[in-house]
């Protein structure tokens, strides 16, 4: 076991650098090697925009130059990845959020100037300014969580996008995973005094994660389903009190046999082109190789 283990990272290491795009090759030799976090966040940068928001496809489904909110909650995961609360690469995304907050609150989940270039179609968008729960509460979860920039949680936007989110759980369950998500980054992370009022919305997502529209304790269902690792990627997720030992290592097992023969592993969606799908296969590759290092496989 202990070869073939080493044959998963050495494999998937041949992949990224390989085939990965530079950020990804920064953020496995941040994880594996030694790698730092400034090369990581240096890799990041050119997807930021003078706005202080990210585009440029960072998130492969959107090739849209422009600045989106789920670009940007994608930079927000890099940033959070390497622990680079401290870079100033943050004040620019606070100020893009700041300027990109509704009336009433709350993110859109895209912006129309996505139409104009390739993209995936459930990112197209037909009218601007429409807050959605998705990526908003997935943003302020990691903006949250993190405790090295504090002094924006005071801000009117700041709180005005934190009313919205609990608009949003007491009106609708989660639909899919992306909207379990969500809930999960905001309600893993509000502050002490909210933990109170957020138990009830715990709850009620315990309840739909376990139900049938929930995780997917089966490691060989098909199609675009989420599994045990998508809700609990490394110990300790908000998800991974709900799944159980024997499950854990049955989708363990799963992942190491998902490897490719060229080390990367494939996506489950359809691709918007080839760049896009190599691109995702890089991130994944990553992702899933952090994974099994995270549970002690490599």
């Amino acid at each position: 076991m202990n070869g073939l283990r080493k044959d998963i990272l050495e494999r998937g290491r041949e992949f990224v650098y390989g085939h990965a795009r530079l950020l990804d090759r920064m953020r496995y030799a941040y994880a594996f090697e030694d790698g730092t976090k400034q090369r990581v966040l240096d890799a990041l940068r050119p997807y930021r925009n003078g706005d202080g928001g990210f585009g440029n496809g960072l998130e492969p489904d959107m090739r849209c130059p422009d600045s989106q909110p789920v670009t940007t909650e994608t930079a927000l995961m890099v940033i959070r990845e390497v622990d680079g609360w401290d870079s100033e690469l943050m004040d620019g995304v606070l100020k893009y959020l700041k300027e990109l907050t509704l009336a009433g609150g709350g993110f859109p989940r895209a912006t129309t100037a996505v139409n104009a270039y390739p993209h995936a179609p459930w990112w197209t968008t037909e009218q601007d300014g429409v807050p959605s729960l998705n990526p908003t509460g997935s943003i302020l979860g990691m903006l949250l969580e993190q405790q090295v920039r504090t002094d924006f949680k005071e801000e009117a936007w700041f709180k005005e996008n934190v009313s919205f989110v609990w608009r949003c759980l007491e009106e609708q369950l989660p639909g899919d995973f992306h909207d379990a998500a969500q809930w999960m980054s905001f309600l893993e992370h509000v502050p002490e005094a909210d933990r109170e009022r957020a138990a009830k919305y715990r709850a009620r997502l315990d309840e739909w994660l376990t139900g049938p529209q929930g995780i997917e304790k089966d490691p060989h269902a098909q199609g675009y389903v989420h599994k045990v690792l998508d809700y609990a990627p490394a110990p300790g997720f908000y998800a991974s009190r709900l799944i159980s030992p024997e499950e854990l290592t049955l989708h363990l097992d799963w992942l190491i046999g998902e490897q490719q023969a060229d080390g990367g592993w494939n996506i489950s969606f359809p691709a918007v082109n080839p760049a896009g799908e190599q691109e995702w296969r890089g991130w994944i590759t990553v992702q899933n190789l952090r994974t099994l290092k995270a549970y002690g496989v490599v």
